[in-house]
């Protein structure tokens, strides 16, 4: 890819819960996504929110080696037992409960982690962050049930500081959004920017001039849940009953038990899947196993934790989520050991099983507007971006609340990073 000089590069960057997006702004107003390569993957014009520690021997003494992106995964599949996969490093920027972690020998704080992810990152498109201006993103409101945002923020912006940033601007990720849809435009407009993330999901209203090239926040709202949570809901109602969900066990012959349904929620988050395989929670699971009323079940959940298959298995549900926007049915398919998944979903069924979470989205809506004191007959457009806005149910959420005529979308995994570009290009 081609960057400018030294000092003069705006990019604008997209830290992703699932995918991060780098995008440059030219002096002249274009911009210019960043392409990724990854060895046997091909381009792209993201890449995963993932980082992979792993230890090779060399010359008699072990080496911490890491990764990002697909690379990750392909060094984590290639010696699970002996690597360490870092995922959804944003969902707990606001989280004060989470400080750090310790990788091999090595105690890392949360900062840290980000900082070598965004270090990879930059590498990986040839920029030297220490020589650009940045604009970055962050969700109106950060995901988990006790979200410190001003904390949330903090983090972002010391994480970047670690990498070797030079100036950091911060910006809402849907008025970042929505900048870029702005230059479509031709006369002041209000809009509703609706950006749905793989953790979070934010809503905004704004007021864009097109003659100054200026946004005027109007109101905002956001939930701490987003394409993420589809897939829980998946896994929640066809995989999790398979694995034990609803199995009882005994205690020296006592009453049944419901099994812990902890390790159901951790299965269903696939950023917690790899926090089950510790030999604390592998004894407990075994120790239900022996009186279990069906322990083959529970069989198959220690096969898939101690086998790290969770990135297989979500894999395979992404696809049938993917699969259901385009289609009235499609066929769940995954098989390990014990486990044999062959679920035919119908678009109807996953519609039924989102419904709360689209409710919430709902209610996010009408927040929105209620802060800035307007009705849905006020908005003159509504922009949908990230890769859930590809949903039908999310599209018709809004379809049928300010009509087809008024809802555009379009670079759903791109949008973002483009709008933070043509903000930082004009903030400089």
């Amino acid at each position: 890819m081609t960057t400018t000089p030294s000092n003069s590069l705006k990019i604008g960057l997209d830290f992703g819960t699932t995918n991060s997006v780098v995008v440059l702004a030219h002096p002249d107003g274009r911009t210019e996504t960043a392409r990724f390569t990854f060895p046997h993957h091909g381009e792209s014009d993201t890449c995963r929110t993932l980082l992979c520690f792993w230890h090779d021997e060399e010359r008699g003494r072990l080496k911490l080696h890491e990764a990002i992106g697909a690379a990750a995964v392909d060094a984590y599949l290639e010696d699970p037992a002996e690597s360490r996969m870092i995922m959804s490093m944003k969902s707990y920027l606001a989280q004060k409960s989470f400080r750090e972690t310790q990788i091999f020998s090595r105690r890392m704080t949360l900062e840290m982690l980000i900082a070598r992810f965004l270090t990879h990152l930059m590498e990986a498109v040839k920029i030297d962050p220490a020589s650009v201006q940045v604009t970055v993103g962050r969700p109106v409101h950060f995901a988990g049930d006790r979200a410190d945002d001003a904390l949330g923020e903090e983090r972002l912006r010391e994480s970047f500081t670690a990498a070797g940033f030079g100036p950091i601007g911060i910006a809402w990720e849907p008025e970042a959004a929505g900048w870029r849809f702005a230059q479509r435009l031709e006369k002041p407009t209000t809009i509703l920017v609706g950006d749905f993330g793989g953790g979070t999901s934010d809503f905004s209203v704004l007021r864009f001039d097109p003659a100054t090239g200026r946004a005027t926040p109007l109101g905002h709202s956001g939930v701490g849940i987003a394409g993420d949570q589809f897939d829980y809901r998946i896994i929640n109602t066809v995989i999790a009953p398979l694995l034990g969900r609803d199995s009882t066990y005994r205690i020296m012959g006592g009453q049944p038990l419901p099994v812990p349904i902890e390790w159901y929620a951790s299965l269903g988050h696939w950023h917690r899947l790899a926090l089950m395989r510790t030999p604390q929670t592998l004894r407990d699971i075994e120790d239900v196993t022996r009186t279990a009323s069906e322990p083959e079940k529970l069989r198959a959940l220690l096969d898939l934790v101690n086998d790290q298959q969770g990135q297989a298995l979500y894999r395979a549900v992404g696809a049938a989520k993917s699969a259901l926007s385009s289609a009235d049915s499609t066929v769940l398919k995954f098989e390990h050991k014990r486990l044999k998944v062959e679920r035919t979903i119908t678009r109807q069924e996953f519609e039924e099983w989102i419904a709360p979470d689209l409710a919430l989205f709902g209610g996010a809506v009408d927040k929105a507007l209620e802060n800035a004191n307007l009705a849905a007959s006020d908005i003159d457009r509504v922009f949908l971006t990230g890769g859930t806005s590809f949903v039908p149910a999310v599209r018709n959420l809004f379809i049928n609340r300010f009509g087809k005529e008024r809802v555009d979308a379009g670079g759903e995994f791109v949008s973002v990073a483009e709008g933070l570009a043509l903000m930082s290009g004009r903030a400089a």
